[in-house]
């Protein structure tokens, strides 16, 4: 295991690239095609949910054979999940909400947490126990961009991860919102059962959200 001070300075450039694909893997080897695409199409971090039955093993695996990935647990419910996840090397840690058994575990271990908030009070809650990196979800029922713009101009401290109904076509809305440091996405690996080539699909993907984070235009 490593020790929470590494694992703490191995967050520190984390979610620069401004998109942060939301996984769920049902499939091993569909998860390392997935990682693969990604990484051609010049996204280098993942949020694997902890929601299947191999998202741990897929997770580790992803570890070994793409070392550039940053990894991310997500759907992190219990201190049991924070820590096999550690040990596979996962980063960064995300939970849809806070409570206080998290947070405590988190503070005590030198995790990098992400918990979920969907309100003002929530988001003060956070910031008020050391979290200035929250998860804004579900983003588009809690009110999307225009919701998230008014609870957070007051809140100068927090940085927002926008996750729940993100698309390539809102994700403008959400990156002019001066809290948000990126955006959550699950549409870049959605739909890919039956594909022939899941890596080529998912490099366009990737490909097409960073040009959208960056305004740039593909051709």
């Amino acid at each position: 295991m490593n020790t929470p001070d590494t694992r703490l300075e191995r967050t520190k450039n984390w979610l620069r690239q401004g998109v942060l694909p939301v996984v769920v893997i049902a499939d091993l080897k569909q998860g390392l095609e997935i990682a693969e695409g990604l990484c051609a199409g010049g996204i280098t971090q993942i949020e694997i949910t902890l929601r299947t039955p191999v998202a741990l093993q897929a997770l580790g695996e992803i570890a070994k054979r793409f070392p550039e990935m940053n990894l991310s647990a997500g759907t992190v419910l219990t201190p049991a999940q924070f820590d096999q996840s550690a040990d596979l090397g996962a980063t960064l840690f995300i939970s849809p909400g806070l409570t206080e058994t998290l947070a405590d575990h988190a503070l005590k271990n030198g995790y990098a947490w992400v918990p979920g908030a969907a309100t003002a009070s929530e988001i003060m809650r956070g910031l008020e126990l050391g979290f200035e990196l929250l998860k804004f979800f579900p983003a588009m029922a809690a009110g999307g961009p225009k919701a998230l713009a008014g609870i957070t101009a007051p809140l100068a401290a927090a940085r927002i991860v926008p996750t729940g109904g993100v698309t390539l076509e809102n994700l403008p809305q959400w990156r002019e919102i001066k809290a948000v440091q990126a955006v959550g996405g699950t549409w870049l690996t959605t739909g890919l059962d039956g594909v022939n080539n899941v890596a080529k699909v998912v490099e366009q993907r990737a490909a097409l959200a960073m040009a959208a984070w960056n305004n740039t235009v593909l051709v």
